[in-house]
């Protein structure tokens, strides 16, 4: 009996544990999740914290990540939500200033609704995170994209537009895509040297000075934004080809401009050059000048200090042949006095004799100056004449 009442108590444990285990009221949310609960009365709320709470007999629960990463950066889509991403695949795009295309990668977080009632919304229109993606977020970032590409063209977005279309990008991901309108307008073609009318896309401004927008398809449900951002943009071929062709055009006017300013700072330099070495000769030949002038000033100098000279000896010389020439006219007239006093005619050649002989010794002491121009002296031929022919004579 007793054996009877543990086997019955065991099978209906068995059953509980079985009937349990598929029908149990509480379920488990994990932290980076939320969970939506619909119970057999058809009531529905969301389990945002982490942990065990009671969800209820026979509910239904849909798990929804906290958010959810929509990437467009393999050539091929993959729906299956991996670690909170869905693939889309790249997005291509057409600038519409030149009406090229290129392919583009990034990727966009989306933050799902914090709010209750906008959750529930979300949830009933969608059911799961692939629907959610495929019917909302993934349109919504490819009409962003296009749209911000339409207000460029591929040069412009090349030329330094990249940061242009992300904040455009992201602007519109945040607060609704733009309302465009599209106008003509005439440019200057570089490459091929000619003006081209071109057609500009820009946003739509109201009075206000606000941009006008479409209503934003993701704020409905209360889903934001918690970053953008596009990684690459990959060009059409022909939009490589007409980049390359630019580049090596803007390469050659560099180059070009650069030897010109090369060329242009030689000129200059030998210019300078040319300048120094003209001033430096030109000081040079006046530096000589300048000796040879002071030169020529000191031999006139020299010159006339010596003339100087000769002249002062010659008319020392010639005082000194005056007082020589006195005091022999003195000495001779002390003999004539002597002579007339008595003396014999013998004395007297013989006084005459001696007194000649006295003045010619008196005359060869004298010092005659080393140059000497004859001249006349008074109204004679001059006594230094005089004296330089009776020295003449004695030399000889």
């Amino acid at each position: 009996m007793n054996n009877k009442k543990a086997i019955i108590i065991g099978v209906l444990s068995l059953i509980g544990i079985i009937v349990f285990t598929f029908i149990n009221p509480f379920a488990w949310n994990d932290a980076s999740e939320r969970s939506v609960v619909q119970q057999a009365d058809g009531s529905q709320f969301v389990r945002y914290n982490s942990g065990v709470y009671y969800a209820g007999f026979f509910a239904k629960i849909t798990t929804w990540p906290n958010q959810i990463s929509v990437s467009y950066q393999d050539s091929v889509a993959n729906m299956e939500l991996n670690d909170g991403t869905i693939e889309i695949g790249k997005v291509n795009i057409r600038f519409g200033a030149d009406a090229t295309s290129a392919a583009v990668s990034g990727i966009v977080q989306y933050i799902l609704p914090s709010v209750e009632e906008e959750m529930l919304a979300m949830h009933n229109a969608h059911k799961t995170p692939q629907s959610l993606v495929t019917k909302r977020l993934a349109p919504y970032t490819k009409e962003c994209l296009q749209s911000s590409a339409q207000m460029m063209s591929s040069e412009m977005h090349y030329s330094g537009g990249r940061s242009t279309m992300a904040q455009d990008f992201g602007d519109q991901l945040k607060n609704g895509v733009f309302i465009l309108k599209t106008s003509d307008k005439i440019v200057f073609d570089s490459l091929e040297g000619e003006k081209k009318k071109i057609y500009v896309t820009e946003p739509v401004v109201a009075k206000d000075g606000s941009i006008k927008r479409k209503v934003s398809s993701i704020k409905e449900y209360g889903i934001s934004i918690a970053d953008a951002a596009i990684t690459d943009v990959d060009y059409e071929q022909r939009v490589d080809i007409m980049l390359g062709k630019k580049i090596d055009a803007a390469t050659k006017a560099s180059i070009s401009k650069q030897e010109l300013i090369t060329a242009q700072q030689q000129a200059l330099t030998a210019k300078a050059q040319g300048e120094k070495a003209l001033v430096e000769t030109e000081y040079k030949q006046k530096v000589q000048q300048t000796v040879e002038v002071v030169k020529a000033e000191t031999q006139v100098k020299l010159a006339e200090q010596d003339k100087l000279k000769q002249k002062i000896a010659a008319e020392a010389a010639e005082l000194q042949a005056k007082k020589t020439r006195i005091d022999a006219d003195a000495e001779a007239y002390k003999n004539r006095q002597l002579v007339s006093s008595g003396l014999t005619s013998w004395d007297k050649a013989d006084f005459e004799m001696k007194t000649k002989i006295g003045v010619a010794e008196a005359l060869s002491k004298v010092q005659l100056p080393a140059y000497y121009a004859p001249g006349n002296i008074g109204n004679s031929n001059g006594i230094l004449d005089a004296l330089l022919s009776t020295k003449l004579l004695d030399s000889k």
